[in-house]
């Protein structure tokens, strides 16, 4: 999968990035520099903060899930549970 930002993120993500080396590291950074810079770390860190999330997703889902027969189960009158 292959990330794509939209022009008003990148715009917003690289203006972000020359603040923060301005104001962290008292340095310049060209808007040539932080758009490779970001797309760098939109190559790197992409992937797996995209995966990890999905993980993430996917455990809060099962949650909620396993917790639907804990606390909504209804026993069925007509339905006995067999015994071996």
């Amino acid at each position: 999968m292959r990330f794509e930002l939209d022009d008003n993120r990148r715009a917003r993500l690289v203006a972000e990035l020359r603040a923060l080396y301005l104001e962290d590291f008292d340095e310049e950074l060209s808007e040539y520099r932080a758009e490779r810079l970001l797309a760098h770390l939109v190559t790197r860190l992409g992937p797996p903060i995209y995966n990890q999330a999905i993980q993430d997703a996917r455990g809060f889902l099962q949650e909620r899930l396993d917790d639907l027969d804990a606390e909504f189960y209804e026993p069925d009158p007509d339905h006995r549970p067999r015994t071996p």
